[in-house]
């Protein structure tokens, strides 16, 4: 199966290299800034499905329109004409996913050089039967973005991983964003359906185009620009707070992602403050605001960690290394309990509300312990009472 991607040195083009490589049944042909339109024919020979992404939104000179219409009108012209000529000699009617934007629909000179390369594939799909998906994309985000560029996302995140200033005019105002990997997936989806691949019915997968020929990507999000610098910020701040925002899914699932890809190496790792006592030491690695926290502690020989209850709390401790001995005494009855555990028997030992316990390294080396609690430690109601086993 070959695939043609236009613009394959681009944000989107990247990250669409990237996923279709990992098929090995896929060979990927990339037309790129510079190469002369006049290869099309060629790269098209034998070509299953095309991937126009190339286009211009920065031109070289910011007075010459003339860029946007040789680098996005013209350009796709080139395309149907090559791609035109495919159906007429063979029959073949390879089908074309064109990114197109929102902006398509301004009184702007970008936005009108997008749409004439729209209504030129458009009339390549009702004259010669050729498939067309035409997506205006809002504001895409996601790793390899250039930042300073035409994305407002990079060019935060970069910044701020950095400690260099921003500039945010209107704090109030709305953006609309797409997920690069969204976005690639949204691709494949229409990709593998072209090529005969059955994913009706598939959980998640929508490759529906509209009678006009215009696709979506879901999901998209709306946030105000005030709200994303936040977000930006507090990923960074959480290297010093231990506070991490709600990561898993979502838009913040996404910006955190993309936030770290724009970390300078030097960056990719930081300390940690550690508190340190006779016992041994306790390290907080990170806080949740609903899912708890995280954390690890060490005990010399000998040593006894603990010796107190909590009301509603609890906790997981899991011993990585040593030997540990848990003790448990009910606070009403006084019924005991006690649980021997070692670093290569990966066992979780649970605390539970209304019990006091202490935990006790009866080996001979030091004992590492990590520990998961239900919630974040707090000074003024920390749950926690003194009460020796």
């Amino acid at each position: 199966m070959n695939v043609l991607i236009t613009g394959a040195k681009g944000f989107i083009g990247k990250n669409l290299q990237s996923h279709l490589i990992e098929r090995q049944a896929i060979q990927v042909r990339c037309f790129t800034r510079g190469d002369d339109v006049a290869q099309l024919p060629a790269l098209l020979k034998n070509v299953d499905f095309v991937f126009h992404l190339a286009g211009v939104n920065r031109p070289l000179n910011p007075l010459d329109s003339a860029e946007f219409a040789l680098g996005n009108t013209g350009l796709t012209q080139a395309l149907c004409k090559a791609v035109g000529a495919v159906a007429d000699a063979t029959g073949r009617k390879i089908p074309v996913v064109f990114t197109s934007s929102t902006q398509a629909l301004l009184d702007n000179a970008y936005g009108a050089s997008k749409l004439a390369a729209e209504e030129a594939l458009f009339a390549l799909q009702r004259e010669q039967g050729v498939p067309v998906s035409v997506f205006r994309l809002p504001n895409v985000f996601g790793k390899w973005c250039r930042p300073h560029y035409n994305s407002g996302v990079a060019s935060f995140c970069h910044n701020i991983a950095r400690g260099l200033p921003i500039t945010v005019h209107d704090p109030s105002a709305p953006i609309t964003l797409v997920y690069v990997d969204d976005v690639v997936a949204r691709f494949l989806q229409l990709m593998e359906s072209a090529l005969g691949v059955d994913v009706a019915g598939v959980a998640g997968v929508d490759t529906a185009v509209d009678a006009q020929g215009f696709a979506t990507v879901s999901p998209q999000y709306t946030q105000t620009v005030g709200e994303l610098v936040r977000l930006i910020q507090s990923f960074k701040d959480s290297r010093h707070t231990q506070m991490l925002d709600r990561v898993g899914t979502g838009l913040v699932r996404a910006l955190y992602a993309t936030y770290v890809s724009h970390l300078p190496p030097e960056l990719f790792a930081y300390p940690l403050a550690q508190h340190a006592d006779p016992r041994g030491v306790f390290v907080e690695v990170l806080k949740t605001p609903d899912c708890g926290q995280f954390s690890y502690f060490t005990a010399l020989p000998g040593i006894t960690r603990g010796g107190h209850y909590h009301h509603t709390k609890t906790e997981k401790f899991l011993v990585v290394k040593g030997q540990a001995r848990f003790r448990f005494k009910h606070m009403q009855t006084g019924q005991s309990h006690e649980i021997l555990t070692r670093g290569d028997l990966a066992t979780v030992v649970e605390t539970v509300p209304g019990w006091t316990h202490d935990i006790t390294n009866v080996g001979t080396d030091e004992m590492i312990v990590m520990l998961w609690a239900n919630e974040v430690f707090d000074r003024a109601r920390p749950d926690t009472f003194a009460c020796a086993v």
